[in-house]
């Protein structure tokens, strides 16, 4: 090391010393300090809107038409790639959140936070396997229940709103 460096790394210690530098927290590894559950929410919602769908399709007759089999099949196929791309993303966000917003301060404020992650990270899984309407709306009530804890934690107090979209439900959004 030379005799500039070590001096520099002297000065930096003490600085850090006198002014502690402070944790920061960002969703992109950039301290912007911008979060928000409502794209997690949304994807919940549609993971329910397409089990509804793909509960309302009938199936063709064994005898019917080649074209509606294949109508069938492209709706079935189209309605499962959309759930599966929405419940990826939703663990997404929700990972991010949980992983860069939620500190240990907000842990001991909200101690059910990381087995609520760890609970909605299943639920998202179980809804990409199935194409159960229950298990859809247990992970979107899993997903407010994470929305209201990040708003509260943010010092707003959640309430909720209709959705006002297809599959219903609601959201939870901050409030004054």
């Amino acid at each position: 090391m030379s005799v500039g460096t070590s001096s520099r790394a002297i000065v930096e210690r003490f600085v850090d010393a006198v002014f502690p530098p402070r944790a920061v927290y960002a969703h992109c590894d950039i301290p912007c300090g911008i979060y928000d559950p409502i794209d997690a929410q949304l994807s919940a919602l549609t993971i329910v809107r397409m089990d509804q769908l793909i509960a309302e399709l009938v199936p063709p007759a064994m005898d019917g038409k080649p074209e509606d089999r294949a109508t069938y099949i492209s709706k079935l196929s189209r309605y499962t790639t959309v759930k599966e791309q929405h419940a990826e993303k939703l663990k997404t966000e929700v990972r991010v959140i949980w992983g860069d917003f939620f500190t240990p301060d907000h842990a001991k404020q909200f101690p059910q936070i990381h087995e609520l992650t760890w609970k909605i990270m299943k639920q998202a899984s179980k809804t990409r396997q199935g194409t159960g309407l229950a298990d859809a709306q247990e992970l979107l009530q899993l997903v407010q229940e994470f929305a209201e804890i990040f708003w509260q934690a943010k010092g707003a107090k959640p309430h909720r709103v209709p959705s006002m979209q297809k599959p219903g439900g609601e959201l939870v959004v901050p409030g004054a």
